[in-house]
């Protein structure tokens, strides 16, 4: 029998809180980077994050947690990432560049690389050389939230191997979790960044105080508009190589059930920071406010300078980045949507 492999996670907020508690729920060690080393001894001592989900409890027997991310690394055969998109290539650069080799790296961001405006995986391939076939992702529809409650919830794991990635799923699964397996390693990622941009809008409109029947019709364009993203993104990725386009699942959980959730919860961070922006915060003072990172913030920038080149009609996705970016005000951008709704 193969010994089981050592698993850890790289971030402590509250995704990568929730995570952990999956994991050790079911038993399983985990080595856990940590930046900061108080949040470390409070942890060791009080046996909880004491910045985020601060309700669940850890048996500390199974954590190792560690500031120095290359000893993490270095302890691991399974990395999961769980920090934002924005700080990766801070977190990252101080390992060498065959720091992941062999390894199984299980990315839980759900953002594009900002300034380089790739994929989690694209970067690791550049920076790392990881090959997709070690690449896995985690996405939704799921809320750190209700992980801590132990509310049932869904996670979709994709990878290029159905039976490795079968086996990471079942690490996660048990009483309050279950798992969906897939190997749409692309179009789940993409669909993850652009729910994002998605939600802020919709947070947006709540701010603006439009009301559900309007954000019913939002969402459904929104939906329609991520399948003419996807489609134009795989038609230019089939002209370069020469292979058909990849065909997706648009009614998976991955793709509506976590753009759904993530425009109605209250517990999404982007709709929270929307609403925010709808209500006439600026941006700074939203993310002031929010004093966690709204993904979709910095996910709209590179989606709109991705878009430059792909070419999609996308404008609910234009209209967020307008917004945030270029200081339209929020109604004048609405209004204008509102015209081109079908």
């Amino acid at each position: 029998m193969s010994k089981e492999k050592r698993i850890g996670i790289i971030g402590s907020g509250s995704w990568a809180t929730a995570l952990a508690k999956i994991l050790t729920d079911n038993g399983q060690h985990i080595h856990w980077w940590i930046r900061n080393e108080d949040t470390i001894q409070h942890l060791q001592q009080r046996h909880h994050n004491k910045h985020y989900l601060t309700s669940v409890y850890f048996d500390t027997s199974l954590l190792s947690p560690d500031s120095h991310l290359a000893s993490v690394v270095a302890a691991c055969d399974q990395l999961v990432l769980a920090v934002p998109s924005a700080f990766l290539e801070d977190v990252l650069q101080t390992l060498p560049p065959d720091a992941l080799q062999d390894k199984q790296v299980i990315s839980a961001i759900k953002g594009l690389v900002p300034g380089r405006n790739i994929l989690i995986n694209e970067y690791l391939e550049q920076q790392f050389q990881l090959p997709d076939s070690q690449y896995f992702t985690i996405t939704g529809p799921c809320h750190a939230e209700e992980v801590a409650n132990e509310k049932l919830s869904y996670l979709t794991f994709s990878g290029t191997s159905q039976e490795a990635t079968q086996a990471i799923a079942d690490r996660f699964t048990g009483s309050y979790l279950q798992t969906i397996v897939n190997t749409d390693l692309i179009g789940v990622q993409l669909a993850a960044v652009l729910k994002n941009i998605y939600a802020l809008g919709a947070g947006i409109a709540h701010g603006l105080e439009y009301g559900d029947n309007f954000l019913s019709v939002f969402i459904t364009n929104c939906f329609r508009e991520m399948q003419t993203f996807l489609e134009k993104y795989e038609e230019q990725q089939a002209s370069v190589s020469g292979l058909p386009p990849v065909a997706h699942n648009y009614s998976a959980s991955a793709y509506l059930g976590d753009l759904l959730v993530t425009c109605y919860s209250l517990h999404s961070r982007n709709r929270t920071f929307g609403n925010m922006i709808g209500k006439g915060y600026s941006v700074k003072a939203a993310q002031l406010e929010l004093n966690m990172i709204a993904e979709g913030y910095y996910a709209s920038k590179c989606m709109y300078e991705m878009n430059q080149q792909i070419g999609a009609y996308m404008p609910v996705a234009q209209a967020v980045y307008a917004i945030l970016w270029q200081q339209v005000h929020p109604s004048e951008a609405f209004m204008a949507l509102e015209k081109g709704f079908i």
